[in-house]
């Protein structure tokens, strides 16, 4: 069994950070059901502005929005503001092909990688 990559959301731009929420991280519901992630599902979030890793789950964002919010602690880790990348990993003993889209500046899906 291995951890393979399933989904990942490719240069995303956080539109906020709360630190007042108690954790997770808030994105649109389209960018969930296109990149194939589930409301709770753990994920590992990375920023390509600052190098900071940081895992937490997934809650649902206003549909069309374009919103990705670090929340709680998080928040202290990766700003708004910042280029993030957000995976989901499987484990598994087969090969699988991972669904990965990339996003432009507000969010919005270009195109599968």
């Amino acid at each position: 069994m291995r951890w393979i990559l399933r989904s990942k959301i490719h240069k995303a731009t956080v539109t906020d950070a709360n630190l007042n929420y108690i954790g997770s991280i808030t994105i649109d519901a389209d960018l969930i059901d296109k990149a194939g992630f589930w409301i709770g599902e753990k994920v590992l979030v990375v920023s390509n502005t600052t190098g900071a890793r940081l895992e937490t789950y997934i809650i649902k964002g206003k549909r069309g929005s374009g919103e990705v919010c670090m929340n709680g602690a998080s928040a202290h880790r990766i700003r708004k503001g910042e280029e993030v990348i957000v995976m989901g990993f499987e484990l598994t003993d087969r090969k699988i092909k991972a669904k990965n889209i990339l996003v432009d500046g507000k969010n919005r899906f270009v195109k599968f990688l």
